[in-house]
């Protein structure tokens, strides 16, 4: 299948109900695609190529992969959009805050977002969400005691582009794509 949507991508404003249609017709793209594909990067690829044409507002879409064990430092992955920064610290930016937390990093203004890092000057707003696999033996945090597989950064050059309709979808599609693909 080497198809993507067949729909226009939409606009930042799309309203809540229009967003999670989207999001729905995303993730059942993606997962039929993905169905049977056991490569990492190619699901990533995927996952970043399929998202960034779906919203238009989605100017990089892409994921950093967890480095070597101990570095704490993430690495470009597969992505959409404009040339991305290679490697990024856990100790900085928006991305090393959610590889850090292992959370999601909604900032609806980078410019107020306290060490980060601006790979493109155009960017506004930014959400990142951690992809999360199996838990690690011997230990009883959900988030903190699973392994951090990479990071999905979506990048906008619009303020306050992302809802909590995106956040919601984008939850739901990395807790997927670290448990279904990542095995």
């Amino acid at each position: 299948m080497g198809e993507g949507l067949d729909v226009p991508p939409l606009p930042v404003t799309a309203s809540a109900a229009e967003r999670a249609a989207r999001y729905e017709l995303v993730a059942s793209a993606i997962k039929a695609v993905l169905a049977g594909e056991d490569d990492w990067v190619a699901a990533m690829a995927t996952v970043a190529c399929l998202l960034h044409e779906a919203f238009e507002y989605f100017h990089w879409t892409g994921f950093y992969q967890a480095g070597t064990p101990g570095k704490d430092t993430l690495v470009i992955g597969p992505y959409q959009g404009h040339m991305g920064c290679l490697r990024i610290p856990y100790n900085r930016g928006v991305c090393g805050a959610a590889a850090r937390t292992r959370s999601t990093q909604p900032v609806p203004n980078v410019s107020q977002f306290p060490g980060y890092i601006a790979c493109a000057s155009s960017t506004q707003s930014e959400v990142v969400v951690p992809v999360l696999g199996p838990s690690v033996p011997g230990s009883h945090d959900a988030g903190q005691g699973r392994l951090l597989l990479a990071v999905l950064d979506v990048d906008s050059d619009h303020p306050a582009a992302f809802t909590e309709v995106d956040k919601q979808y984008l939850e739901e599609l990395c807790a997927w794509l670290g448990q279904q693909v990542y095995r």
